[in-house]
């Protein structure tokens, strides 16, 4: 692989423009498949306080973003079961994580070796199947080949199971180990109960075809998914040799060195050619959480001077900004937290909580009554 280009000397306030464009907040795409394609995956998480965390993270960046579409493009637009559609996208746990995302059908050769690594390791939650787990697992896969895609609930048959943590059905906890082993998938999700299916009825067969790639061409992929979910990262020592080809290395004025794709890079010189923000310095935006864009918050911190954690598993007496804070965009500036809730009985967004600096009052106001619209409440 050939060496990465000489590297890029930026400003802080470069990098900052440089990352609105690259995570689509200054020129969002068209639709979800789109976004999935530029970031390689996305986050889902089921707590739905003011919004799930996908909708929350992708409502900056398509355009006209509904509440659930990324469900819909995953499962169809009624997440029926039982109707096939023509998917380009599924659900699945990032390796070395367990981390659930949506990821486009390209990924799915690069999880082989993770699935099958999890189908060997002991753990009560992803790991191999315990002896009553092994024995079940056949009846369940077979229910699934002969009636299509079933819940848990569906293939309960009395029997119990039980991890560290309490009592769930063996159903269930066969299930989601087959999940995580790749043998059934998420076909369909109802009120956000899983239906699962076999993967030939989930991806489409060219996909489940493809060759699976050796151990080299996947780390080298989960580094180009890093970059694509992040955009400039910090890659470690044994790292850079297997993008070298695909990076260019950046150098910020306060010593940070990262690196970007190289065709990003580009976006660098619209920001020295002095291209500002479509939506201006006042555009204000109220982040997911766990948004790319701060997933690192020790890359936040040097490069935002922006010190923020998601304290949702914090205890409530040791919270400083509240249960779903969401960090304030404000032009190239972090500027606050707002700590929403959605109330869907009556209609209405209350704010729990905010610190916003000051002068930024009235446009978050703004970027409040905007996701109030989007999730359809006052």
């Amino acid at each position: 692989m050939s060496a990465a280009s000489a590297e890029l000397k930026v400003t802080v306030t470069g990098v900052r423009h440089f990352l609105r464009r690259a995570h689509l907040f200054d020129a969002p795409v068209s639709d979800v498949a789109t976004a999935l394609t530029h970031h390689g995956y996305v986050q889902i998480d089921p707590l739905n306080v003011c919004g799930r965390m996908h909708d929350l993270i992708l409502r900056n960046r398509v355009a006209g973003y509904r509440e659930g579409d990324l469900m819909r493009h995953l499962h169809g637009e009624e997440g029926d079961p039982h109707v096939a559609i023509r998917r380009t996208a599924f659900e699945h746990h990032l390796p070395g994580a367990n981390i659930l995302v949506a990821f486009p059908e390209e990924a799915w050769p690069h999880l082989h070796a993770e699935m099958a690594a999890r189908a060997r390791r002991t753990g009560a939650w992803s790991g191999r199947l315990t002896p009553r787990e092994k024995a079940f697992a056949p009846e369940l896969l077979a229910e699934l080949a002969a009636r299509g895609p079933l819940s848990s609930e569906d293939l309960h048959d009395g029997r119990r199971s039980y991890r560290g943590w309490g009592a769930s059905t063996l159903a269930k906890t066969t299930l989601q180990k087959l999940f995580f082993h790749g043998r059934v998938l998420i076909a369909a999700r109802r009120s956000q109960r899983r239906y699962y299916a076999l993967p030939e009825r989930v991806l489409p067969a060219a996909t489940l075809a493809r060759p699976r790639p050796g151990a080299e061409e996947t780390a080298r992929w989960l580094v180009l998914l890093r970059l694509r979910q992040h955009r400039l990262v910090r890659l470690k020592k044994g790292e850079l040799p297997l993008v070298a080809d695909r990076v260019q290395a950046v150098t910020v004025e306060n010593g940070l060195r990262l690196h970007c794709l190289r065709e990003d890079a580009a976006l660098f010189s619209e920001v020295r050619a002095g291209r500002q923000p479509a939506g201006g310095d006042g555009h204000v935006r109220l982040l997911a959480p766990l948004d790319p864009l701060i997933y690192d918050r020790r890359l936040t911190e040097r490069l935002w001077d922006f010190s923020y954690t998601w304290e949702v598993y914090t205890p409530a007496h040791k919270r400083v900004r509240g249960y779903y804070a969401l960090p304030v965009l404000s032009g190239d500036e972090f500027v606050g937290h707002v700590d929403p809730k959605v109330d869907r009985e009556a209609g209405k967004l209350l704010i729990q909580g905010r610190e916003v600096r000051r002068g930024h009052a009235n446009a978050v106001a703004e970027g409040i009554r905007e996701l109030a619209r989007f999730l359809g409440v006052r």
